[in-house]
């Protein structure tokens, strides 16, 4: 054999290995992942032959496939966009997916590996094949005053069960209906999208986990309050510095309370507690203590609540940003009332309060309450699942009782209940020095054993610039979800 017939022998078989290894690497290692790309449309068309599963709240659907005459089988509809929208997403031929129907795609196609066996009857019974029905833990009434009381504002409300996890609310605004997205108009489809795509309010955003990822301002207040309580830095009543005014290490900038100039909590006093601190949510005694417990220790208790990581449930949420650092102790010391780098979810704040709530436990949070077959046998229930403890009993005991007294007698008071103990704090983020504050509410009630924790954010102060405060909308937001979750 002469050496150039040789040469063109290696290069062929050398070919040969290398597409007989890219084939095996994209039918083996990538199939999945290619079979659930939005951009794939082969797969999409092959999905609108089978009955795509209703997506349920309360056993109503919020999302369902109609037969239709062209040729894609069936129309998916959304019943109640306005109020489900961010939530549910949308399923589209051209714009893939996104929502619930993207994260549960598997089993509302009819794909997943628990309805195999359902798949492999309907082959010898001649049934139609059809995708399970997803029913979520949201409720009705809190979903619909979400959406009251925020209207027009830009914004996002979360409430979760601390004792399962289960999201009771989630409710995100501006939003869009995914109906103008789920037409068989591929044309119209596009042109829906790009302009939702360049609208700078972003309403393709589910605020609610993420997207836009605010500071948290004071509500941050709990996770400090929590480190410094862990590594006995200070107990609720223990005396601490109270100065008027504070200048950060090394700089020029001076650090104020809400009562601009004056001592936490008013008056003469030359010390104050970290009671009286988070009741009035004095900033310097919080910055000081940020310094005192130390970066490592401070993330290490914030990343209890989670913050640093994601959540899927099942959308992959936004993880909240506790800076990896170094940071100094004029950064650390803005971290402690919620400023500097950090940027949070509601997702996040509201598991803040649910772990308070929990005593001390937080449970991974889902929306997902059964997944169910066509002739409704429960293919999965509901995930309840332990994400770790994040502080011992006894102080989730101390840090409930200073997140009721807020609402009893401090900066949290516009989200009292008659008749139902109320926790809760406050926050009021800046974001630059003209730009409008971020406004939130976190906390949680309780009522006959019952209990709701909530997050409410509104971006652009609520409409009202700098004049805005997390006492106002935002805690009247948070007890009228949680009013009408317990059903009060």
């Amino acid at each position: 054999m002469s050496k150039n017939i040789r040469l063109v022998g290696i290069f062929v078989l050398v070919m040969f290995l290398a597409l007989f290894s890219s084939a095996t690497y994209i039918q083996v290692f990538q199939a999945q992942s290619l079979a659930e790309d939005g951009r794939n449309r082969r797969a999409l068309l092959a999905s609108y032959e089978v009955q795509r599963g209703p997506i349920l709240v309360d056993g109503s659907p919020i999302a369902m496939s109609k037969p239709d005459n062209s040729q894609y089988q069936y129309q998916r509809v959304y019943t109640d966009p306005e109020l489900y929208g961010t939530v549910t997403g949308y399923f589209s031929a051209t714009q893939g997916s996104m929502g619930i129907e993207q994260a549960m795609n598997a089993e509302l196609a009819g794909t997943s590996d628990s309805q195999f066996f359902t798949s492999l009857r309907s082959m010898f019974t001649g049934e139609q094949p059809a995708g399970a029905a997803v029913e979520l833990t949201l409720n009705p009434d809190g979903q619909r005053i979400a959406a009251e009381m925020l209207g027009d504002l830009k914004g996002a409300v979360i409430a979760i069960d601390p004792a399962t996890g289960a999201i009771l609310t989630m409710y995100s605004t501006p939003g869009y209906d995914p109906n103008n997205l789920a037409m068989h108009d591929d044309r119209q489809v596009i042109e829906n999208y790009q302009k939702l795509e360049a609208d700078p309010d972003n309403p393709l955003f589910n605020r609610a986990i993420g997207g836009s990822l605010n500071p948290p301002g004071s509500t941050f207040k709990l996770v400090v309050a929590t480190a410094a309580l862990e590594y006995g830095i200070v107990k609720p009543d223990t005396k601490i510095p109270n100065p008027p005014t504070w200048k950060l290490p090394g700089t020029n900038h001076v650090v104020n309370n809400p009562s601009w100039g004056q001592r936490c909590g008013g008056g003469d006093s030359e010390t104050t507690t970290l009671r009286i601190a988070l009741q009035h949510s004095c900033n310097i005694p919080f910055a000081q203590l940020a310094i005192k417990i130390g970066e490592d220790r401070l993330r290490t208790v914030a990343e209890r609540f989670g913050f640093n990581d994601t959540f899927d449930v099942p959308m992959t949420s936004a993880a909240s940003v506790f800076p990896e650092g170094p940071m100094d102790d004029a950064q650390l010391g803005l971290t402690g009332f919620g400023q500097d780098n950090l940027r949070t979810s509601p997702l996040q704040m509201a598991l803040v309060s649910a772990g308070v709530a929990n005593n001390g436990v937080l449970m991974e949070p889902t929306v997902v309450k059964e997944v169910l077959t066509p002739s409704l046998d429960v293919l999965e229930s509901q995930r309840i699942k332990e994400y770790g403890r994040v502080m011992s009993e006894e102080n989730a005991k101390l840090m409930q009782d200073m997140m009721r007294n807020n609402v009893e007698n401090g900066a949290a008071d516009n989200a009292r209940i008659d008749g139902v103990a109320v926790y809760g704090k406050t926050g009021t983020a800046e974001n630059g020095d003209d730009d409008p504050y971020t406004l939130w509410f976190t906390g949680y009630a309780e009522l006959n054993g019952r209990q709701v924790a909530v997050a409410v954010v509104l971006e652009d102060g609520g409409g009202m610039g700098q004049s805005g405060y997390g006492n106002g909308l935002p805690a009247a937001t948070g007890r009228e979800v949680m009013k009408a979750v317990l059903g009060v």
